[in-house]
């Protein structure tokens, strides 16, 4: 296969975001996260401010309103009054993920990257997970809240990042069927999840050879 790509979809806390920085770095990827705002915002006009914050407010979405097909290849035309609605942003994301698949190396965090990437045999899904108290003590540490602010803060956030990926997927965020390797950080340092992805990718890739 021409290219490989890594999806990384993780609870608050749990390191997830910098084990997938690792993971580019360590096997020369591009690396993608909140890239993807700007890069949608460059090729639609869309504002990038109006895509930053339909991605904070996601969990104000409608739960009523769950998408049956998640990307279909179109996106809203300017003209239209849904132009800049919730699901034409999400649809330029989409897009742009999809392109990026197409075309390099690279690790996705978030986004819903790997329901909209599903199927494609040269992307590798992983959710990353970790106990509460792990994820309350590197929120603690790094944003500097104390128990309380973090334990509300893990809730608030992973809340939001389900009710997103129920709206725009109709599925379960944390359905370990939608991942091809579930990784639970609490007892493992970021580079021992480095080298599990990494084994992963190699006999997935000897495998698909044979």
């Amino acid at each position: 296969m021409d290219n490989f790509v890594i999806t990384i979809s993780r609870s608050y806390g749990s390191g997830g975001r910098r084990m997938g920085k690792l993971l580019a770095q360590q096997l020369g990827y591009e690396y993608y996260d909140r890239e993807i705002l700007r890069i949608a915002s460059d090729e639609s006009g869309i504002n990038e401010e109006l895509f930053s914050k339909a991605d904070e407010q996601s969990g104000r979405l409608s739960l009523f309103r769950i998408a049956r097909q998640v990307y279909n290849g179109e996106v809203i035309p300017p003209d239209s009054d849904d132009f800049i609605s919730n699901e034409n942003l999400f649809r330029y994301q989409a897009k742009i993920i999809r392109e990026l698949a197409t075309t390099q190396n690279c690790v996705i965090v978030g986004r819903c990257a790997n329901y909209i990437l599903r199927g494609r045999e040269n992307v590798v899904n992983i959710y990353v997970t970790a106990p509460v108290v792990d994820c309350v003590r590197r929120v603690m540490e790094v944003d500097g809240l104390d128990l309380e602010e973090a334990e509300k803060k893990i809730r608030k956030i992973d809340k939001r990042r389900a009710d997103y990926f129920k709206y725009f997927t109709g599925r379960n965020w944390q359905d370990a069927g939608l991942y091809d390797l579930c990784l639970n950080t609490g007892h493992m340092s970021d580079e021992l999840c480095v080298n599990l992805v990494k084994a992963y990718i190699n006999a997935r890739y000897e495998t698909s050879m044979k």
